[in-house]
C-alpha cells in the first residue's frame, strides 16, 4: 500500500475509531462481498507533462488541451507501466469490483459522448486480464469469481441526433449507445436542456414532454434513467414516468443537507417506489454536516431507515488520481483562464472552501472503500444488508432494467 492510500486510510480510520473486532470482520466481509461503486471514476494516470508543455508550446487549442488532458488522464494506465501499476494499487486497494463508470461527456452531442466512451472502451480492451468490460450484469458476477474488476458503462448525457427533425429521429441513438455498451445515461447535467431542468435551474420546470419519450425509450431498450443532477420536480416526474427501477447515482439526501446535487424526500420515495435507489456521494460539500465518512455514512443511514436498505448504494463520484500528477502537471505552462462549458456551470455556492478541509477528503478518499463497509459494520447492520449496499442493490436494478 503505497503512501498516499496509506495517509487517507489513516485518516478515515482516525474518524472511525473501530474496535478491533469491527475493523476484522469490516474488512473481511468487504473483500469477499460484490462491490459496486454506483458512480464513480477508474483511478486517473497523470499526464505526460512533455507532451502537454510540447502542446501548449505548439499552440494547441483549449478544446485540444482538454481532449489531451482527458486521455492521458484515462488511458495512460495501459501505455505507462508506473501507471499501470499504481491503478492497478489503487483498484486493489479500494476492492471494488465494478465501477459503473462515467464514460460520456456532460453533454447529449454524440461526438462529445463518444470520445471518452471510446478512451474506456480502450482500457477494458487492452487491460483484459485485470479488467473486463461488462455488458451485462452476470459479467460483474463472473468478474468477482475471476478476481477481475469491471466497467459498467454510463454516460453524463443522453446522446441526441439534435437535428430535431420528429421525436423518433431524436431518440434513436439511445439504442446506439446502448448497443455501444452504455447502460446508464444522466436525463440532465446541471442546467436545462430539451429533456428537462438540471439541478442548478432555480426555476425547477420539470421534465418536458420530450423528456418522457426519453424515458420511455430507455425503459424499451433497457438503459438505466439517472437523475444524480437532475432538478427535483424533473426527478420526481422521471419516476413517476418510468415503468423500470430508476436511480440517482451519486447524490444525497436533502433532510440532512440542502444542496442542489441532494434529493428531497418526496424524490427519494418516487425513486424507491420505482424499486431503484439512491447511490450516497463521496464530495463533502453536497454531505454537509462533518463532511466526512461519517457524514457519507449518515446519509446512508437515512435512506436505508426511511425508505428501506433495498434503496440505497454508495456511489462516490470520486477518484484515486496518480501520485505523479502534481510533478507532471507543473512541467506544463500556466495557460489563461477559459470560462466554464455551458454543462458545467455550478452555482458559485455549490462549492466553499470550508469543504476542502483534508480530514474531509481524505477520510472519503476512494481507496477508503473496505473502510466504508467498516463504518457499515460499526452502524449495526447486517452482513445481508451491508451485502445490499455494497453492490447487491446495484446489481438487482442492472438486472431489472436490462431487456
Amino acid at each position: 500500500m503505497n503512501e498516499k492510500i496509506q495517509q487517507a486510510r489513516d485518516v478515515a480510520l482516525g474518524v472511525l475509531k473501530p474496535s478491533a473486532r469491527d475493523l476484522e470482520h469490516g474488512l473481511e466481509l468487504h473483500a469477499n462481498a460484490l462491490v459496486c461503486d454506483a458512480y464513480g471514476f477508474a483511478p486517473r494516470a497523470a499526464w505526460d507533462g512533455d507532451a502537454m508543455r510540447a502542446a501548449v508550446e505548439g499552440g494547441a487549442s483549449e478544446a485540444e488541451l482538454k481532449d489531451m488532458d482527458e486521455e492521458m488522464s484515462m488511458t495512460r494506465c495501459v501505455t505507462d507501466p508506473a501507471e499501470r501499476a499504481e491503478f492497478m494499487e489503487a483498484w486493489e486497494a479500494a476492492g471494488v469490483t465494478c465501477i459503473f463508470q462515467n464514460a460520456g461527456e456532460e453533454s447529449q452531442a454524440p461526438l462529445r459522448i463518444i470520445r471518452r466512451l471510446a478512451c474506456f472502451t480502450y482500457v477494458g480492451d487492452m487491460l483484459r486480464e485485470f479488467l473486463v468490460r461488462a455488458t451485462v450484469p452476470d459479467d460483474i458476477v463472473a468478474a468477482k469469481r475471476q478476481g477481475r474488476r469491471c466497467f459498467y458503462m454510463s454516460s453524463n448525457g443522453t446522446p441526441l441526433a439534435q437535428e430535431w427533425v420528429s421525436v423518433e429521429e431524436e431518440l434513436r441513438l439511445i439504442r446506439v449507445f446502448f448497443q455501444l455498451g452504455v447502460r446508464m445515461m444522466h436525463l440532465t447535467y446541471n442546467r436545462r436542456n430539451m429533456i428537462g431542468d438540471g439541478c442548478a435551474e432555480p426555476a425547477d420546470a420539470g421534465l418536458s414532454d420530450f423528456g418522457r419519450a426519453v424515458v420511455r425509450e430507455m425503459n424499451r431498450v433497457g438503459v438505466i434513467v439517472d437523475v444524480a443532477h437532475a432538478g427535483w420536480r424533473t426527478s420526481l416526474e422521471a419516476a413517476n414516468a418510468s415503468e423500470r427501477p430508476m436511480v440517482a447515482s451519486h447524490s444525497g439526501c436533502a433532510a440532512l443537507n440542502r444542496h442542489i446535487r441532494c434529493k428531497p424526500d418526496e424524490v427519494i420515495r418516487a425513486i424507491a417506489d420505482t424499486g431503484g435507489y439512491v447511490g450516497i456521494c463521496s464530495i463533502p460539500a453536497f454531505l454537509g454536516r462533518s463532511g466526512d465518512i461519517g457524514a457519507m455514512l449518515d446519509h446512508v443511514d437515512y435512506v436505508a431507515k426511511t425508505f428501506g436498505v433495498d434503496h440505497v448504494a454508495i456511489g462516490t463520484d470520486t477518484a484515486y488520481a496518480s501520485r505523479a500528477t502534481e510533478a507532471e502537471r507543473g512541467k506544463v505552462p500556466r495557460r489563461r483562464r477559459v470560462r466554464p462549458r455551458w454543462e458545467g456551470f455550478w452555482p458559485a455556492d455549490a462549492f466553499g472552501e470550508e469543504w476542502r478541509q483534508e480530514r474531509m477528503t481524505l477520510s472519503l478518499a476512494w481507496t477508503n472503500w473496505p473502510l466504508f463497509t467498516v463504518g457499515l459494520v460499526q452502524r449495526g447492520y447486517s452482513d445481508e444488508d451491508i451485502q445490499k449496499i455494497l453492490g447487491g442493490n446495484t446489481l438487482r436494478v442492472a438486472r431489472d432494467v436490462l431487456v
